[in-house]
């Protein structure tokens, strides 16, 4: 059995290592001064970016002060302008709410209308995207503008042109995608990098405990009231 997609990732890895811990500690500070300050995170990927939002909201390990904000077409209305700006009349945003905005493009009118509705409400915004395709890309926007310009910190996940990596004899396209496995790597990591800040200064970060452990649900019940005029309001 050839472990191609393993190798690819292996690769991809060191990339990230290497290019991207400037970026990942940039967006930690965001995030934990946000939290510190009173806001919550709050997370949009359509279609399958939808994922990347997943790993930062609502799961064991995570902030609790943290939701998605859904996409109701799961992607369907991504390319039309109109819609992003639709779905933000159901999203309450307040002054220290932090954004993450994940899509591999970058280009689809729905992430722009939603980074421009974050940047002019003044609130911090941090991007996933493929940075080098992004920007040889052409936005599907009027405004000509791609995600990655509205954003304070960029994790760029080095994903390759249309996403899949992997070529095999006999098949008529690439396969495999990366961009899911490198958004949870730069995502999770920045995550920890924001835990670790607000250690140091003396704040315990409000984290899921798995509802599967003895104490669990309770533990996170009780810290969800805290929150719950935020996480669990569109």
């Amino acid at each position: 059995m050839s472990l191609a997609f393993f190798e690819e990732c292996k690769r991809l890895t060191n990339l990230l290592e290497e290019y991207e811990q400037n970026n990942i500690s940039q967006a930690a500070e965001i995030v934990a001064d946000g939290i510190m300050n009173g806001g919550i995170i709050q997370a949009f990927g359509s279609g399958h970016s939808h994922a990347g939002a997943l790993e930062i909201s609502g799961r064991a390990g995570g902030l609790i002060p943290s939701k998605v904000i859904m996409d109701p077409a799961g992607g369907m209305y991504e390319q039309c302008e109109g819609v992003g700006e639709l779905l933000t009349h159901r999203v309450m945003i307040k002054p220290h709410d932090v954004f993450f905005l994940i899509s591999n493009s970058g280009r689809n009118p729905m992430g722009i209308e939603i980074a421009k509705w974050v940047k002019d409400h003044g609130n911090k915004l941090i991007v996933v995207t493929a940075l080098d395709i992004s920007k040889k890309s052409t936005s599907r926007h009027s405004s000509g503008k791609l995600l990655y310009e509205f954003a304070d910190v960029v994790l760029d996940n080095h994903s390759g042109y249309g996403d899949a990596a992997l070529s095999i004899e006999g098949v008529n396209s690439k396969v495999c995608g990366t961009s899911s496995f490198a958004a949870t790597l730069l995502l999770q990591q920045t995550m920890y990098e924001a835990y670790s800040m607000m250690a140091k200064k003396d704040f315990e970060p409000p984290i899921y405990k798995s509802a599967n452990v003895d104490g669990g649900f309770e533990y996170n019940l009780e810290i969800e009231n805290q929150y719950s005029d935020r996480i669990f309001h569109i």
